[in-house]
């Protein structure tokens, strides 16, 4: 155990606690630490950005634990609110549904509703796949582009429909936008097809993606068509359910895509 280490998290963990500022001498009555090793710890928070100094000598945490926090919690209320709308998906489509998000240039399935066809996509609760090759993962590099540092410029190839270069999948990123939902058409397995759409939370960030997948001869382009719709107000019904309102995070002057809000889709158009 480091025992560094967890002063400072004791310290850390003391100050989010406090309901005022502290001051040196305080903490280290409080956690039975001498002043010099709290003051050293706290300049050590204060660098990090944990802590803040205040002129009278006192600390006190700053949000950065807050953010640090969001989307942990936000991961855990996405997949208890998610599954009655992932429920009636599944219902709509009769196929594979999948709860997905990102982590650098994957996506990880986080919650999935078994296609009850006997012809089904293979996945599994916890497993990857390159975000650029599937619909989950394009619908969230398409609202979280710094992801997008993680990709050389050449592209891996795992099918011969997979996108071969960053360029060409900037391009459909921003196509992905313009329509609110994205489409895979085969680029990461073989006869695998899917489409998903965003899913934002209260303070309009995208937070997961919410899709169906399925064999490519029943999601051909005319079923992804008519899927498209029902995907992309399931992804917005769970995003409303999730505290997710428009009209109120709109009103912040950044780009649309710079703050991962979906723009309203165009008429559906999957080529």
């Amino acid at each position: 155990m480091d025992s560094t280490l967890l002063k400072g998290l004791t310290l850390l963990e003391h100050l989010a606690g406090s309901d005022a500022p502290r001051g040196v001498s305080e903490l280290a009555r409080a956690l039975n630490l001498t002043k010099s090793n709290v003051h050293r710890t706290l300049q050590t928070l204060v660098a990090a950005g944990y802590v803040h100094a205040n002129p009278g000598g006192t600390y006190a945490c700053t949000l950065k634990l807050f953010e640090l926090a969001s989307p942990v919690v936000a991961r855990i209320d996405v997949r208890q609110v998610a599954e009655p709308f992932m429920r009636v998906l599944a219902e709509q489509t009769q196929e594979t549904i999948h709860l997905s998000l990102l982590d650098r240039a994957d996506v990880i399935y986080l919650q999935k509703i078994e296609s009850p066809q006997p012809v089904r996509a293979y996945s599994s609760i916890g497993g990857r796949a390159p975000a650029y090759c599937v619909a989950s993962g394009k619908a969230l590099l398409a609202y979280q582009e710094e992801a997008l540092a993680h990709l050389p410029e050449t592209l891996p190839l795992h099918t011969p429909r997979t996108i071969p270069t960053l360029d060409l999948l900037r391009r459909e990123l921003e196509q992905v936008r313009i329509q609110g939902f994205a489409v895979n058409r085969g680029e990461w397995r073989e006869g695998v097809c899917g489409l998903a759409a965003i899913v934002h939370d209260a303070m309009g960030r995208p937070v997961a993606a919410i899709g169906i997948s399925g064999p490519a001869d029943r999601l051909n382009p005319t079923a992804l068509r008519r899927f498209s719709d029902v995907v992309v107000d399931a992804a917005r019904s769970l995003s409303r359910a999730l505290g997710y309102n428009p009209i109120t995070v709109s009103s912040h002057p950044a780009p649309r895509h710079a703050r991962g809000l979906a723009p309203e889709p165009a008429s559906a158009t999957v080529v």
